[in-house]
């Protein structure tokens, strides 16, 4: 069955054929390290990790490249700002932003190239660009002459005049155009630079893309660029001209672009107070299953708005899951399932339907749908111990293609397993007596606890709240 994903590029949805299958080339905008990585960047690394664990499960073999970007604008005012060398904040954040992935469960990318490791594929793309006649040097500078290059607004579908209006313009009176990029700055006398054919300075935001992915894709042309909305114009459309103006070939044969998050219909910002970073997510809901499972209630494609309130929906749908996982681990504790392995034709069809929605641009909340009709199906057999077994595994296996690890974190509780082993059996006792005030009690008191009860026929059953 064919994948078909919206490619941003020709703005309709297309069957998905890498150049080179099985082989696939994925590049993906990365986080620049000046601050905590916040829950917007987290839905950015998540939904390109569940592309790529998709494309993976369907057999590709998928390299995977992520940049770091460690020279910018917002790293040296910021460690300015802090009264740090540069290297040192680029250092900090680093090593945060690989915390994030490891708490997040997110697979780093088969490379994650930092921009100050490669400035000479730069300088050598530049010289190409310069030799082309698609650049051109001024005093604070090298320039890219946008109108030479005839594709430019192909992306984002503007035309010239448009991007000129809304365009975050680099102001230099030599200039050319006003919307002609920077591909090399010229350093201040404390700023961080490197040697160059043009003197000391530093590259441009938008050349690291583009040098990179070329040199650890080992492509002229990637199957697959990713990143968020707010990328389209003008990063995106400044690498395809940079790279298509230097090979004369397509950079990318598909765009792929993930909506916004918001916060309580807020656009996120430090001065709103509504800044919410992954690890004040994770000290306060410490599971990151739940930003997972809020993340794939929406279509990578559309802007998401964060409240707690989602959130703790996201518990009660994940709560269903390990719910079910619980009762098919103590069934299979308490009876054997018959002999021989079985294959469900229910089971088989929902996993079916589960791949069949994947391969439509990966619908994950159509994904997520399908993975509780198989939920539901499971507690409709729940008597069939092989059924709940054969559930319970490809439940697991759906879960890992999108992440989700179904792990807790072990709360501490007042009570041991041997108290609420005695609490249910006195309850029982309660109840064979008539005394149902004493048994309510008993229940109310391991809620409190945090410990859930469920009666089946002829048996109590307890779990841990999530």
């Amino acid at each position: 069955m064919p994948i078909f994903v919206y490619n941003s590029l020709t703005r309709k949805k297309e069957e998905f054929i890498p150049l080179k299958p099985p082989k696939v080339n994925i590049y993906t905008c990365g986080v620049t390290v000046y601050d905590e990585s916040h829950i917007g960047h987290a839905r950015s690394l998540y939904i390109f990790d569940v592309i790529r664990r998709y494309l993976k499960y369907r057999r590709f073999k998928v390299r995977f490249v992520r940049n770091i970007t460690d020279i910018d604008d917002k790293i040296i005012n910021r460690a300015r700002e802090l009264k740090i060398d540069w290297k040192e904040l680029v250092k900090k954040y680093i090593a945060r932003y690989y915390q994030d992935l490891k708490i997040l469960g997110i697979q780093k990318g088969d490379f994650e190239p930092r921009a100050t490791a490669n400035i000479r594929e730069m300088i050598k793309h530049i010289l190409g660009l310069m030799k082309k006649g698609y650049a051109y040097v001024t005093d604070s500078g090298v320039y890219f002459n946008v109108r030479k290059f005839k594709d430019y607004g192909k992306l984002s579908g503007q035309g010239i005049d448009q991007m000129q209006s809304g365009a975050r313009i680099e102001p230099d009176e030599n200039k050319t155009d006003p919307l002609d990029f920077a591909l090399w700055k010229k350093s201040k006398p404390d700023e961080p630079s490197w040697n160059s054919p043009w003197g000391r300075g530093r590259p441009g935001w938008h050349i690291e893309c583009s040098a990179m992915s070329q040199k650890f894709l080992k492509t002229e042309t990637l199957d697959m660029h990713a990143g968020g909305r707010d990328l389209i114009f003008p990063h995106h459309e400044n690498e395809i001209a940079q790279a298509e103006a230097l090979t004369g070939k397509v950079f990318a044969r598909y765009w792929i672009h993930h909506g916004l998050l918001t916060i309580n219909g807020q656009k996120m910002a430090k001065s709103l107070g509504n800044f919410v970073t992954i690890k004040d997510f994770m000290e306060k809901y410490k599971n990151a299953d739940l930003l997972k499972m809020f993340f794939l209630s929406a279509h990578y494609a559309h802007p998401m708005d964060y409240t707690d309130e989602k959130i703790e929906e996201a518990k009660k749908a994940l709560e269903r899951i390990l719910i079910l996982m619980d009762k098919a681990e103590k069934m299979a504790a308490r009876r054997k399932p018959r002999l021989g392995s079985r294959e469900f034709k229910e089971i088989e069809q929902i996993k079916a339907k589960f791949i069949e929605v994947m391969d439509d641009d990966f619908n994950t909340p159509e994904a997520l749908a399908v993975i509780f009709e198989l939920v539901n199906t499971a507690n409709k057999n729940i008597e069939d111990l092989n059924f709940i077994l054969c559930a319970k595994n490809t439940l697991k296996e759906l879960l890992d293609i999108l992440g989700v690890a179904l792990k807790i974190e072990e709360k501490t509780s007042a009570v041991t397993d041997e108290e609420i082993q005695t609490m249910i059996l006195e309850r029982e006792e309660a109840r064979r007596q008539k005394n149902y005030k004493l048994a309510d009690k008993i229940r109310k008191k391991l809620e409190s606890s945090g410990i859930i009860l469920e009666d089946e026929t002829g048996s109590t059953h307890w779990r841990r709240k999530l």
